[in-house]
């Protein structure tokens, strides 16, 4: 199955065809509609949906860590403008603050793995709390890392927070059938030894 990829602009969306074409990302199609405009039926024949799709970065990335093309998941880094010191400062009464529809695409369509992005502002973290809170309420795991571009060879220092969620039925799905071979047993004392 083709991989879905939503972004409105452009030129972004002209790039992602081309790295397509030549191989760099997942095969799939581009749809230049805001992702308010997009219905869950819209998605249902895609193994992986890409919101905010941008250059094409999370397959891109996906890929490189092994995650096969046609194993299910989405990503969606949300615009950070509306919580970021570049943009005006109108945090979730910003008109580009689109969390609220692509939490709604997940509503009804449930994908078992999603990863996302945003800027690490305070602002940032608000957001992130909001986003969490949603993702929990639908029984989604979650968990996040705020990370420096620098520490990946960025020429600039800008924090980042990176996101994960996952549905509690696909962790147990993981863990079904498998059985512990080997058990242990750890006494108070090797306990405080770890504890320092």
């Amino acid at each position: 199955m083709p991989a879905y990829y939503n972004e409105i602009d452009p030129y972004a969306a002209q790039w992602l065809r081309n790295l397509i074409v030549a191989g760099h990302i997942a095969d799939g199609d581009v749809d230049e509609r805001s992702i308010e405009d997009v219905k869950p039926d819209d998605l249902k024949p895609y193994t992986q949906c890409h919101f905010f799709a941008g250059m094409g970065v999370w397959s891109y990335a996906l890929r490189n860590a092994g995650w096969p093309d046609n194993k299910p998941v989405w990503t969606g880094s949300c615009p950070c403008q509306p919580f970021s010191a570049a943009g005006k400062g109108k945090g979730f009464a910003d008109e580009r603050h689109l969390w609220p529809a692509f939490f709604h695409l997940i509503q009804q369509c449930k994908p078992d793995v999603i990863f996302g992005e945003q800027v690490a502002s305070k602002d940032g973290l608000n957001w992130l709390d909001l986003v969490q809170t949603d993702l929990e309420a639908e029984n989604y795991t979650t968990a996040a890392l705020d990370l420096c571009a620098a520490g990946f060879g960025a020429p600039h220092i800008r924090q980042r927070l990176y996101w994960v969620a996952n549905t509690d039925f696909a962790r147990l799905e993981r863990w079904q059938g498998m059985q512990c071979s080997n058990q242990i047993s750890i006494g108070s004392s090797g306990l405080a030894d770890g504890l320092g």
